[in-house]
């Protein structure tokens, strides 16, 4: 009976994890070859007939070039829940949570499920699902700009499947990578002996492809990006240049997180202008504009108005508006050095004084000094 998992086991939690991942976010070329077998034996084991696979540089390619071209053939869309009842990997799972895993018995077994659940699958698939969410918002947007009253049933069923949740009509690699690390740490490390045709399969699948558009007679699979780059937060980032790259050419960009249009993310922060701000609707991507831009170059380029001064400390608040409340600033001089620094103030501060104290966790400056 097993009470609860041991060091080695967790341990192989963090291995599988990180094993599975990697190969999530490869920027490695696929293997046509390998890929058309993978995508075959997954319909194979769906006990559905052999589909037509075609090749495609990205997923925007797949919905603009490559589908349309492919009508024909597009019967039915095939969504991975659908695919989840066919290859049974719900049952797997209620298997987990039942304690009728084969070979293994948990005296515990919600409890270690919730555990292993939490450190292997969540974290893992928290980042694949926000990837995926990032590109999808993005296609959808770039489909609707070009939606024209000509254009076939097949965009609009594509933007709406687009427009919906993660489990829309598209199955990116890193599905079948998350499943992988789930088969690949029970099988390994708690000796389950189940589903043996599931893994070798999946496995196949996630080192093969990119992301697929499943239809009753035809799959498109797509590449891999040829570049992913994340902050140390693990959040899409890159600054002037794509977050992700794909060979076609297609690019998504990106700020901490924060999607951003091509116009402002081909740039560095450093070109980027308050002027900006003045002109930019978006709430989120002026909270972007005004974290890379810097208050110190704001206030220099959009003349903030001084309200108070109390030594080296100076209030000021910008008049234009370019957030959803006012913007305060405290600007503080080093008297050695002369460096400038500065911050943001709740807007109902009415002197600098009341400002540093505020920024000095209700400590007076003459109290801070002598603290320091």
């Amino acid at each position: 009976m097993l009470d609860k998992l041991t060091p080695e086991q967790e341990t192989l939690i963090l291995f599988y994890r990180e094993k599975w991942r990697k190969i999530a976010l490869s920027t490695e070329r696929i293997n046509q070859q390998q890929a058309t077998k993978a995508v075959k034996e997954i319909y194979k084991l769906c006990n559905l007939d052999e589909p037509e696979v075609s090749f495609c540089e990205s997923p925007y390619e797949a919905m603009n070039k490559t589908l349309p071209k492919l009508e024909r053939l597009i019967i039915q869309p095939l969504n991975w829940n659908f695919l989840q009842l066919r290859l049974g990997i719900s049952k797997f799972f209620s298997a987990q949570k039942e304690n009728q895993i084969d070979n293994l018995a948990l005296r515990h077994p919600s409890d270690i499920h919730t555990h292993i659940q939490t450190t292997l699958y969540f974290q893992f698939i928290s980042q694949m699902k926000y990837i995926s969410q990032q590109l999808q918002i993005d296609l959808a947007d770039g489909i609707e700009l070009q939606i024209d009253t000509n254009l076939t049933e097949l965009y609009r069923q594509l933007t709406e499947e687009l427009e919906e949740k993660y489990d829309s009509n598209f199955i990116p690699a890193a599905s079948f990578c998350s499943y992988c690390s789930w088969l690949d740490f029970w099988t390994s490390a708690l000796n389950y002996k189940g589903d043996q045709k599931l893994l070798p399969i999946f496995q196949l699948v996630a080192q093969s492809c990119g992301w697929i558009f499943p239809y009753q007679r035809v799959a498109v699979v797509c590449d891999r990006p040829t570049k992913i780059s994340f902050d140390e937060q693990n959040r899409l980032h890159a600054e002037g240049e794509p977050a992700i790259q794909f060979a076609d050419g297609y690019s998504l960009y990106a700020h901490h997180g924060v999607t951003l249009p091509e116009k402002y993310g081909k740039l560095h922060p450093h070109q980027w202008q308050p002027s900006w701000l003045l002109t930019e609707k978006n709430a989120e991507l002026r909270r972007v504009l005004i974290q890379g831009i810097g208050y110190a170059r704001i206030i220099q380029q959009l003349q903030a108005v001084e309200l108070d001064s109390y030594q080296e400390y100076t209030l000021l608040k910008i008049e234009k508006e370019i957030d959803f409340e006012p913007i305060y600033l405290l600007k503080m001089t080093c008297p050695s050095t002369g460096f400038i620094h500065v911050l943001r103030v709740p807007p109902d501060v009415k002197s600098a004084r009341e400002a540093i104290v505020w920024v000095n966790w209700g400590i007076a400056p003459e109290e801070f000094t002598a603290q320091t």
